[in-house]
């Protein structure tokens, strides 16, 4: 079974729908990282104070077909084409070890129905 890591880097005020999008796909547990962001726009100022958005990094261990259709739905629900909001994409995973054996089970039963 090959598997793919799942990244998705948006506003903090996303994350909740992220998640709900994500669960709603398939998707089952998910690794929540806080972060801040460089962007390619001067940051905004209010009376000499710098405003620097908080970020969500969601990290999610996924089923490779599993990882696309999270990625495309996190996409659509979210509405990341157009104006950056944030990213979602995928990486590959080679070797894993301390995956949730229920997790596995999930992807066995999914690949038995579409069978």
């Amino acid at each position: 079974m090959k598997f793919s890591a799942l990244v998705a880097v948006l506003p903090e005020d996303l994350e909740e729908r992220a998640i709900d999008s994500a669960r709603e796909a398939g998707a089952g547990g998910v690794t929540l990282l806080s972060g801040r962001g460089i962007g390619t726009e001067e940051k905004k100022s209010f009376f000499g104070l710098t405003f620097e958005g908080s970020q969500s990094v969601l990290l999610f261990v996924l089923e490779k077909k599993l990882a696309v259709t999270v990625l495309k739905r996190l996409s659509r629900d979210l509405e990341l084409t157009g104006d950056s909001k944030g990213v979602v994409f995928t990486l590959p995973l080679e070797h894993i070890a301390g995956i949730d054996t229920r997790q596995i089970e999930q992807f066995e039963s999914r690949l038995k129905d579409k069978i």
